[in-house]
């Protein structure tokens, strides 16, 4: 079973996504956090294979996570997740950052476990 960390300021939304991953069988989440500098912590106490990382989080945001975790391990394996209205330049900046793709909110759970696995490729 592939390890992820669920990283999202919504509790609600946390938990929609959990329920994806874990009901396929394939992953375990290992832990949650509400913003990048509680991912970044939880990052080096569970060593994720998987990260699905919130765009927009409140202390420290997904993509300033995402560019500094890249700096601490270039192989690390981060899907962000971001509202429909919220993609354009920010999805552009976190694939050049170093992130394998984009989930879209509202889940589409066949959407979201083709991306993980993606992602873990």
């Amino acid at each position: 079973m592939k390890r992820v960390l669920i990283v999202d300021d919504s509790i609600s939304v946390a938990r929609q996504l959990e329920k994806i991953v874990t009901g396929s069988g394939e992953y375990d989440v290992v832990g949650h956090a509400k913003n990048g500098a509680e991912a970044l912590k939880m990052y080096q106490i569970h060593r994720p294979d998987l990260v699905c990382m919130d765009m927009n989080m409140p202390i420290m945001d997904g993509l300033t996570a995402l560019r500094t975790l890249m700096t601490m391990n270039r192989a690390a394996r981060v899907v962000m997740v971001t509202s429909l209205g919220g993609v354009g330049d920010k999805f552009t900046e976190a694939l050049r950052l170093g992130a394998r793709n984009v989930i879209s909110k509202p889940f589409e759970e066949a959407n979201v476990l083709q991306i993980l696995r993606e992602a873990c490729v």
